[in-house]
């Protein structure tokens, strides 16, 4: 039941933060605050995680970017246009997506997606435990043709363009990304047990915990 409503939170307050970007992206008017606005709640967030996991460099690296990007717009700008912010944080994410998925890739891991059914499954199969090795490699993929397609965006097309994509085409190609999967695996691999979306959301939080 918590977990369904911290759920419902999240999802809540990431429809608002994707909305607000838009707006701040597309229709504020232009202000250096505007790139703290999007940008900065997320270090913020990325800060809080890796101090919570007691990974102190990558925290502090988060709050010093938040500040530095503070004092930029305190000084009414800097060298870094706000667009180029906004596109240095849709495609690192993605790319750290990516690193993540691929490094579960390496001989003698496994992969992430593999360990998460594990938790939530228990006993894979054989063809279970290929099944989600090759989910693994199709994030992986997912993550870095996100980060191409949002340089190449940002390159060609207008600046509304590129933002309508990285804000609302984004969260919906992650959707779409889930919800393909979550068929075809059943499609595929009618063994595995029906799981809720808060059964995974456990097992990821679980695994965190053993790797803190």
């Amino acid at each position: 039941m918590r977990m369904g409503i911290r759920l419902l939170a999240a999802g809540t307050a990431g429809a608002a933060y994707v909305l607000g970007s838009h707006w701040l992206m597309t229709a504020a008017p232009a202000s250096a605050w505007n790139a703290v606005a999007v940008v900065g709640p997320m270090l913020l967030f990325a800060a809080f995680v890796a101090w919570q996991r007691r990974r102190r460099v990558l925290a502090l690296a988060a709050a010093a970017a938040t500040g530095a990007l503070a004092v930029q717009a305190w000084h009414g700008g800097g060298a870094l246009a706000p667009q180029a912010i906004y596109l240095g944080q849709h495609v690192t994410i993605h790319l750290l997506l990516a690193f993540v998925f691929g490094l579960t890739l390496q001989a003698g891991r496994e992969p992430l997606v593999t360990a998460l059914a594990r938790r939530v499954h228990g006993r894979l199969t054989p063809a279970m435990v290929v099944y989600s090795r090759k989910v693994t490699i199709a994030w992986a993929i997912y993550f870095v043709t996100m980060a191409a397609l949002s340089l190449a965006l940002f390159a060609l097309a207008p600046f509304a363009a590129w933002a309508t994509f990285a804000n609302l085409v984004t969260p919906l190609a992650i959707v779409a990304m889930f919800v393909g999967e979550y068929l075809l695996r059943y499609r595929l691999h009618p063994e595995f047990e029906r799981a809720t979306l808060t059964q995974a959301m456990r097992a990821y939080a679980d695994r965190s915990a053993r790797h803190e």
